[in-house]
């Protein structure tokens, strides 16, 4: 099982933040139904002041778990990833991806 950690750098402003949210908003129930897919979340920083809270302007993490690269490299492919990146690319400065595994198995 992998862990992809997705950190999506996007324009500054509330416009470009709504359209990336209503894009995933699109894309998320189809691509839970995707062979190899157990789990595909959307997460924002929780607004609070605490002062041990690191916080990323601008930035929305997208937390994925999939089977194998093979369901993963699938899910890239697919048709409503294109038209994701197509709606999107206006809004998405950058993203960087890490591909993780659990580190203990207990």
């Amino acid at each position: 099982m992998l862990t992809i950690i997705a950190e999506i750098q996007i324009r500054s402003g509330v416009k470009h933040y709504e359209n990336v949210c209503h894009a995933f908003k699109k894309i998320t129930p189809i691509v839970l139904l995707e062979k190899g897919c157990y789990g595909y979340e959307l997460l924002t920083d929780y607004l609070t002041e605490v002062d041990f809270q690191t916080k990323v302007p601008d930035s929305i993490t997208l937390l994925e778990h999939w089977e194998s690269m093979q369901h993963l490299n699938a899910h890239l492919k697919t048709a409503h990833m294109q038209a994701y990146q197509e709606q999107v690319k206006g809004d998405v400065i950058g993203v960087k991806i890490r591909i993780m595994q659990k580190g203990l198995h207990i």
